[in-house]
């Protein structure tokens, strides 16, 4: 396979370490990722585990529509 260089090799498959820029990009996503999911789940977690219904508790579209529609 392609050029030389140390890595680690298991049964005939080296693994090469990555550069410090694949490392600190993959920490980044792998945050931004992690903020993203807790976010959803401080938005979406009662209705996720059911905990509330989706139309539930918004209070814009409640029963007090009136005769105007």
């Amino acid at each position: 396979m392609g050029g030389g260089g140390h890595g680690t090799t298991y049964k005939g498959v080296t693994i090469h370490q990555p550069k410090r820029w694949h490392t600190l990009t993959g920490k980044g996503m792998c945050a931004i990722m992690w903020f993203w999911v807790f976010y959803r789940a401080k938005q979406d977690g009662p209705v996720v585990l059911g905990w509330r219904h989706p139309w539930e508790g918004h209070g814009d579209h409640s029963q007090d529509h009136g005769h105007e529609h």
